[in-house]
Parts: C-alpha cells; sequence; structure tokens
C-alpha cells in the first residue's frame, strides 16, 4: 500500500491547485502548528490532541444561558444571553443536567486567510446522548471560541475539564480572501 504524500503548507500562500479545496491532515496541521502565530495554541498535549484529519479542542469552561437573547437581520438587533459559570468540582469534573450549555474551548485558533475551520462532536460524547453545535470558523478569525453543548441523555452527563470534546477540521480554501473575519468575535477570551 503507498502512503500518501502530503505537500507542504504555508498559511501566507495561495494553494496550489492540488491542494485548493483539501482537508488538511496530520503533518499540514503539525506545520502550521510550527508558524507564528500557530494555528492553535494552548493544547493540552498536542501529541494526542492531533488526529489525522483534525486536531481535539479541550474544555476549559461551562456556562448556563441566564436570559433570552435576540438576533434580527442587522447586528444593532443583537442581544446575546447572559450567561453564569458553572464551577468545576473538586475532581475536576461537572455532572450536567439534560439542557443547553454554552462551553469555551483551551485552545486559541489563529486561522490565516486561506483556511477555514469546521468543529465536530467527537463520538464518544455522541455516543452518550451529548451534542456540540458550532458555527463556521471563517478564514482569519483568531480567537478563544464558545460552542453549544447540548446534553440530550435523560440520566445526564459527567465532563472533566481538559476533556477532548470536539474535532476541529481545517479546509485550505480554493482562493485565500481578500479580507479576514472581523466580527465582534475577533479576539475572543483571550
Amino acid at each position: 500500500m503507498n502512503e500518501a504524500v502530503e505537500h507542504p503548507v504555508s498559511p501566507d500562500q495561495p494553494p496550489k491547485d492540488d491542494l485548493a479545496g483539501s482537508l488538511l491532515g496530520h503533518s499540514a496541521i503539525l506545520q502550521l502548528l510550527a508558524f507564528t502565530p500557530p494555528l492553535v495554541e494552548g493544547a493540552v498535549d498536542v501529541n494526542t490532541q492531533v488526529q489525522p484529519n483534525g486536531i481535539d479542542v479541550t474544555l476549559r469552561e461551562v456556562f448556563r444561558c441566564t436570559s433570552s437573547g435576540t438576533v434580527g437581520f442587522s447586528n444593532e438587533q443583537r442581544r446575546l444571553s447572559q450567561i453564569e459559570a458553572i464551577p468545576f468540582g473538586s475532581k475536576h469534573s461537572l455532572t450536567l443536567a439534560p439542557g443547553p450549555y454554552l462551553i469555551t474551548f483551551n485552545e486559541v485558533v489563529h486561522l490565516p486567510v486561506g483556511i477555514a475551520a469546521l468543529g465536530r462532536t467527537r463520538s464518544s460524547l455522541l455516543r452518550s446522548g451529548v451534542a456540540l453545535h458550532t458555527a463556521v470558523w471563517d478564514a482569519g478569525y483568531s480567537g478563544r471560541s464558545q460552542s453549544l453543548m447540548i446534553v440530550y441523555n435523560p440520566a445526564g452527563f459527567t465532563v472533566f475539564r481538559d476533556a477532548r470534546i470536539m474535532q476541529l477540521i481545517f479546509f485550505r480554501l480554493t482562493q485565500p480572501v481578500a479580507h479576514g473575519y472581523s466580527g465582534i468575535y475577533q479576539g475572543e477570551n483571550v
């Protein structure tokens, strides 16, 4: 069996035709972790977290929503829900009742203008009745992101601080964007 050869990746160069629109693999991710700023910083253990097709991101904080939110076509209509931190117990774990939770990751992501990312729930959570819902990580985004975790399991779910809960996968764009992400979440939680 022939092993696939992965081409070197540079965050500042337009993709070659054979790299355009591709999902980044293990060696390309490791290469991008060596750049300044790195593709992802603050990993608990890079050797464990980098997977064949992405990087596992880990749990830093858990919050519950304490008010309603509002969204409209204009960002002037946006009102985010108020949140309240749920402290981890003495064993650095939380047992969560069914329901929605806002979570913050440990890792800070720095996407160059030629790479976007999507997050997918790790299968161990799915098999326990828990799902993460995420937005797109736009090219040019930099920050410590948040996602929605919903415990669907009627018996609840226990999670530990620093647990690997989501795999972030990276896509090389067919063309780098002229202007990267510049919304209100740029630089969040850093």
